[in-house]
């Protein structure tokens, strides 16, 4: 994690405290005049995205911890289990909040709203909506899930305190209280934002599948060197926000040496890593028959067979070793199938059985990245 990074995230979580503990003090006091369970729910709520703002600065911190023997990836996905707790707590204000504003339903109590009440709401209201687009902006710049939960969490609470102010208005226009019914379904949202934040941070730690736009970037850079016919199977794996470490099958031709397939391949590790950052700590070779004009006709053959099944995403790595009669090879089928063993065998059986002389092995793939 640069220093960068760092430092921006918690400069971002120190102005998101120092803002929500003002706004906190402020609602307090004014919800305790009034007698507004609703601004008093709301003060809470402030104190909670302090909280989560000192989670993100701790998670931020710890994250940014020097790899070493028992963990030599690093600690950036601690980031990720902060994003966690801090969609925890935005669940938890929304629960809260429901579980408040039912009780107000039931049991209804008098409010005693005055002009500094107003003044207080709109002007907690506008700090909250500033502090939304500044901390989401920042964490979209810096690719922090955390900061991102946090500035969707004061939008939140920026439309649950306008939603309260209008409660405010009606009853000292009209007498009519509707602070409970408003922050009943408002806090509904709030609970399905939360959810959201939860699936995504899970996402993240269970691993997704990569960006179509980086994966095939990477790939179009590594064919881009001229003795490298294909790039396949790539695999990152992230250890954090913008911190990849993978793999990658390259074909190139049967006629080079060792020595000339390790000076692409150093030289496609040095490209990724200055270009995307990503470190590719294994390049695997899939070598290309290109002596043999028969081997072509029967890889034709082999293609047509596998590619007459619905389903079949990709072919590669063909390779014909005439001398110990292999013929070598990898699928891809897609996630839609059901039963893809099931096809597996099929196309396997299929081809042994037109290529009777020959021991077939295929590689069935799984579909990871586009």
């Amino acid at each position: 994690m640069s220093n960068n990074r760092e430092k921006t995230i918690i400069r971002t979580s120190i102005i998101s405290i120092i803002a929500n503990i003002v706004l906190a003090g402020f609602k307090a006091f004014v919800g305790l005049l009034s007698n507004s369970i609703a601004i008093i729910s709301d003060a809470v709520n402030n104190t909670s995205d302090a909280l989560s703002s000192i989670i993100t600065i701790a998670g931020t911190k710890l994250a940014g911890k020097a790899p070493n023997k028992k963990h030599p990836y690093g600690y950036g996905r601690i980031e990720y289990i902060t994003s966690s707790i801090i969609s925890g707590i935005v669940l938890y204000a929304g629960i809260t909040s429901l579980v408040e504003s039912v009780k107000k339903i039931i049991h209804p109590e008098a409010a005693d709203y005055s002009t500094i009440t107003l003044i207080i709401l709109i002007s907690g209201i506008v700090v909250k909506f500033i502090l939304g687009i500044f901390v989401k902006k920042k964490g979209k710049d810096v690719n922090s899930d955390s900061l991102v939960a946090s500035g969707s969490d004061a939008f939140n609470d920026a439309i649950l305190s306008i939603s309260v102010l209008i409660s405010a208005v009606i009853y000292m226009i009209f007498k009519i209280s509707l602070e409970a019914y408003v922050g009943a379904v408002l806090s509904v949202f709030i609970i399905k934002s939360g959810l959201e934040l939860v699936k995504e941070s899970v996402d993240n730690i269970l691993g997704v599948r990569i960006e179509s736009d980086l994966a095939n970037n990477i790939k179009m850079e590594i064919i881009k060197e001229p003795d490298v016919q294909g790039a396949f199977d790539l695999i990152l794996n992230n250890y954090g926000p913008d911190k990849y470490l993978g793999s990658v099958h390259i074909e190139v031709s049967d006629t080079l040496t060792v020595a000339e397939v390790d000076k692409i391949s150093r030289k496609i590790t040095k490209s990724i890593m200055e270009k995307y950052g990503v470190i590719l700590h294994t390049i695997g070779v899939y070598s290309v028959n290109t002596q043999d004009e028969e081997t072509a006709k029967i890889q034709k053959d082999v293609h047509d067979i596998v590619f007459s099944h619905n389903g079949i995403l990709q072919m590669h790595g063909f390779y014909l070793d005439e001398a110990e009669k292999i013929i070598s090879f990898d699928i891809i089928i897609d996630f839609s199938i059901k039963n893809r063993e099931e096809l597996y065998k099929t196309i396997y059986d299929e081809i042994q059985q037109k290529f009777a002389g020959y021991k077939v092995n295929i590689t069935l793939d799984v579909d990871i990245s586009d």
